[in-house]
This record gives C-alpha cells, structure tokens and sequence, in this order.
C-alpha cells in the first residue's frame, strides 16, 4: 500500500502518540487531548501522500 513509506515506532511516556509524515505533524493525541478515532490515523496519512 505504502512502498515508499518510511515507518519508525519511536518509544516515549507518558502515553505520548504522534504521527508525522514527512516531518509535518498530522496527529497528536497531546495536542488533542484524546486517542485517534478507528480509521482516523490511516486517513490524515491518505490526505497527505499521493495515490
């Protein structure tokens, strides 16, 4: 699905969970306060890579 993609597991505390794509941030539970919806990561990935 991603072949060019480049995936790291960065481990933290806390309960810190980030995602960024190509250094931009798309999720954040810290700055949201709340844990992704079902889906919610794979989609914020989708709307910034191309098809």
């Amino acid at each position: 699905m991603y072949s060019e993609a480049d995936v790291e597991l960065v481990e933290s505390s806390g309960g810190v969970f980030e995602v960024t794509v190509d250094g931009e941030l798309v999720f954040s539970k810290q700055q949201l306060g709340r844990h992704a919806e079902p889906g919610e990561v794979v989609r914020l990935i989708q709307e910034r890579t191309p098809s």
